[in-house]
């Protein structure tokens, strides 16, 4: 290794004339756009031209931009504590917590900053819990397709082998296994493995919903060899497939359920929602975290929960999202140009023929912001407050590239 150089004190030059050219590290291909102001389900760059937005920061941004409610959530937000770190209670994260549970199977909330952060805290807490049953009860077991995170221990649960490559050796004793009961029900030994972790709506993985009956017999193999089941709702719970969490519509009761992404409306927050059992195998110093849950977050968290929890937002997303598939299934037929439609509520994905960062690239030139869910998966997840007519608009973009 080469010893680093040591640049001389200089004053800060001027920005470059290439907003592309950055500082930041390249761990992203991003798009040749620059963003500056967003309305509604619209985000606007330097120029003012419109771009009709799909992606929503990712699932992020559930209720669009420049939003009036959050904006006033924000702005009374800072007007108190913005951190006491987490050796102090205060009560905007005590009042989310219980919000939380109100609205959840849970008994208890674990706050942190991001999904990767949240999965990573359900593997220690179920190995904790494990620990209880036996010492032998360790493993965390994922599935084919699977998405939860790029830290260390998400990685290796992780089925990118792109991604997991560069950095073997990935962290022991969690293993990837097919969507299969057989398979599953072979590898799900009740004196080695701690965890499941499941999502319902494999966002990465190519927008695939899996069937609500496949839940619960998992459901009812882990509880029967008492093996923690954890959902992992970060990409699809807090509304977008249609219910607060996806896990209600599967009927089921899960161990831990991780969220993250909408949350806090924009502001990093995750948490972990766990049953009592859980929760009372972790003890004083068993896991920390220096920002998880501090005031300003959580004063916005709040807002935002109680938003996405309403009835009327979450059969606006159930009908509208039920509509939005009817569309697509259209397109597929009259385009010929889609071999699989896959989705629920406002979250879905096409397979299509070519490639999907042709459709990307092409729906980005004609102000439709789309992304991929693997090498030929368009994904869609519109903020959850866009109506049909906006829905619409971005449809027949889509088609027209198709």
């Amino acid at each position: 290794m080469t010893a680093p150089t040591v640049k001389p004190m200089t004053e800060p030059s001027a920005p470059t004339a290439n907003p592309m050219a950055s500082a930041i590290l390249g761990t992203y291909k991003r798009a040749p756009v620059e963003f500056v102001r967003g309305s509604g389900v619209h985000l606007y760059d330097a120029e003012g031209k419109a771009y009709l937005d799909f992606v929503a920061g990712i699932a992020v941004n559930a209720l669009g931009y420049d939003d009036a409610g959050l904006k006033a959530a924000m702005h009374a937000a800072v007007d108190g504590l913005i951190h006491t770190s987490n050796l102090y209670s205060t009560s905007p994260g005590e009042q989310l917590a219980a919000a939380l549970v109100s609205k959840s199977f849970a008994d208890k909330v674990f706050f942190c900053n991001s999904g990767a952060e949240a999965n990573e805290g359900a593997f220690k807490f179920a190995r904790r819990w494990a620990r209880t049953l036996g010492d032998a009860k360790h493993e965390i077991i994922a599935l084919r397709g699977a998405f939860h995170g790029r830290l260390f221990g998400t990685l290796a649960a992780t089925d990118r082998p792109a991604y997991r490559l560069p950095f073997r050796p990935l962290v022991p004793g969690v293993s990837i296994f097919e969507r299969d009961l057989a398979e599953l029900d072979a590898a799900l030994s009740e004196d080695t493995v701690a965890a499941l972790i499941v999502e319902p709506v494999q966002g990465e993985g190519g927008v695939r919903v899996l069937d609500h009956g496949f839940l619960r017999e998992l459901r009812a193999l882990t509880t029967s060899r008492n093996i923690a089941l954890i959902l992992d709702e970060i990409q699809c719970g807090f509304g977008r497939t249609g219910t607060l969490f996806a896990y209600e519509q599967a009927g089921i009761v899960p161990d831990m359920v991780t969220l993250a992404k909408p949350i806090a409306g924009g502001l990093p927050m995750g948490a972990i929602l766990m049953t009592e059992e859980i929760a009372s195998a972790i003890a004083y110093g068993d896991h920390g975290t220096t920002f998880g849950g501090g005031p300003f977050v959580a004063s916005v968290a709040l807002h935002v929960v109680e938003r996405l929890s309403d009835p009327a937002m979450l059969a606006h997303v159930r009908e509208t999202g039920a509509w939005f598939g009817r569309q697509l299934h259209e397109i597929a037929q009259r385009t010929g140009r889609i071999r699989q439609v896959r989705g629920t509520g406002f979250i879905w994905g096409i397979d299509v023929m070519g490639t999907a960062a042709h459709v990307v690239s092409e729906a980005l030139t004609r102000g439709l912001l789309v992304c991929s869910a693997g090498d030929y998966t368009v994904r869609m997840l519109p903020p959850l407050v866009a109506t049909r007519e906006e829905l619409a608009r971005g449809l027949a973009i889509l088609e027209e590239i198709l």
